[in-house]
């Protein structure tokens, strides 16, 4: 080649694939269906839980006997409840058929509230609009009338296995707040206002005295909610656990961020204590000249559930504040071992109802993995800050450190007796030699 010649260049066309083309541009008109563009409102409150969450606490989000809305409707481990809906349902419109209201009153009340209940859910509904609707009407009457058989408002006929049959009650209770299994509050409520009596309580009061057979709190609690605006089912209990004292945020003031607190067996070190309280809810924690002051909680398979999806709702929801997420990592902290389970079971803080106290301590070291938490503006925060200022305060820390090293115990106590007596007995000993030697001299 010529090297005064410039070098010549062989520029190659490319070809555009036409039927990739056409491919991508339905993929610019489409929308985003696992999570839909509406799942950032405060409006959408159903979630499916994010696979993260699912590969550290398994199913517990999930359905065990019975579908609540479209996310896990048809699963064939759940037929066996699906047909009692239809039951359910069929008793329910004999009431109702006397006073006029027939199967179609209950679609029609429904059908206005489609587009709005769609927008509750972080993921495109494949439904149609007839199946939708169908669908809304028979679990929502399905759960309205389990509440209103629990609560004895419809007399319990022909030996009902939904109610007589123990095991089916607790599957039920968790069932009914997974974050996957949620129709919207409002569906619920509109289709309870077409159907109740003159005299019957409010949807909310029949949904908490429901949830009430396993959480037993005082009766007083319920005519405190009767009136109180959910999103759903499981927002509805988690609300109920809200002192209003704690739905705003707590910031230090004028001092550094918190950090994370140590587990129980430290702090016990450093003369921090722990002892149960009496409260409206597990929730109200408060530190106070060295001791932290906690409600009793019982740790059952009920309560895991309940926690693992309030938890999660609070993860997914952008509007949602992060209460029960603060309470899950002030125990994640607190709890290391099963000594530290052991220690809060000793002080009646924790009755635990789940197994071992090892199981106890693995599930709140897991609940507390992958979540998003900002300890700087969390209700608990001067509590952390608190907490941490008191275990890193000079004096008081050594001399109960001290105390926990040589009082701790009576055998600890016989041996720093024991030590003490024979340092005495050495120095006096020492000094008697010196004194004899002195005079003798």
């Amino acid at each position: 080649m010529d090297i005064d010649s410039p070098q010549q260049h062989v520029v190659t066309i490319w070809e555009i694939n036409r039927d990739r083309l056409t491919a991508m541009q339905h993929k610019l008109s489409d929308a985003p269906k696992l999570l839909s563009v509406t799942a950032g409102r405060t409006t959408c409150s159903i979630f499916k839980v994010p696979q993260t969450l699912i590969n550290i606490n398994g199913k517990s989000y999930q359905p065990t006997i019975v579908s609540v809305g479209p996310f896990h409707h048809g699963e064939p481990h759940l037929d066996m409840i699906e047909e009692h809906k239809w039951r359910l349902l069929r008793q329910l419109l004999n009431r109702t058929q006397a006073k006029g209201m027939v199967l179609e009153d209950l679609l029609r009340a429904v059908q206005p509230l489609e587009v709005t209940a769609r927008e509750c859910y972080s993921t495109t509904i494949p439904y149609s609009t007839d199946e939708f609707i169908e669908m809304m009407v028979l679990d929502g009457c399905f759960v309205i009338e389990i509440f209103r058989k629990f609560g004895g408002l419809v007399e319990v006929v022909d030996y009902d296995p939904l109610i007589t049959m123990p095991w089916v009650l607790s599957f039920l209770l968790r069932d009914l707040i997974r974050l996957e299994n949620q129709i919207p509050f409002f569906v619920l409520e509109s289709l309870f206002e077409l159907t109740k009596t003159a005299d019957s309580p409010t949807l909310a009061t029949l949904a908490l005295g429901f949830f009430n057979l396993t959480v037993q709190r005082s009766e007083n609690f319920l005519e405190k909610y009767s009136n109180v605006k959910a999103k759903h089912l499981l927002d509805l209990l988690r609300s109920s656990f809200l002192p209003p004292d704690l739905e705003h945020t707590i910031k230090p003031d004028n001092r550094p961020p918190p950090h994370i607190i140590h587990n129980i067996s430290k702090l016990r070190r450093s003369g921090i204590k722990l002892k149960p309280c009496k409260a409206e809810s597990f929730l109200v924690v408060k530190f106070k000249r060295g001791v932290i002051h906690m409600p009793s909680i019982t740790i059952d398979d009920f309560m895991c559930a309940f926690l693992l999806n309030s938890v999660a709702f609070e993860q997914c929801h952008s509007g949602c504040s992060k209460i029960f997420t603060s309470y899950v990592t002030l125990l994640d902290c607190l709890i290391n071992t099963s000594r530290d389970v052991g220690l809060l079971c000793d002080w009646n803080i924790i009755e635990n109802y789940l197994g071992t106290e090892a199981e106890v301590a693995t599930f709140f070291n897991s609940m507390g993995k992958d979540i998003s938490f900002d300890i700087d503006v969390c209700y608990l925060a001067r509590l952390f800050d608190n907490v941490n200022r008191h275990y890193h305060s000079g004096w008081h820390v050594q001399w109960a450190s001290f105390k926990y090293t040589y009082f701790n115990t009576p055998w600890s106590f016989i041996s720093a007796l024991a030590a003490f007596v024979l340092l005495i007995l050495t120095v006096a000993q020492t000094v008697y030699t010196i004194l004899s030697y002195i005079s003798s001299s």
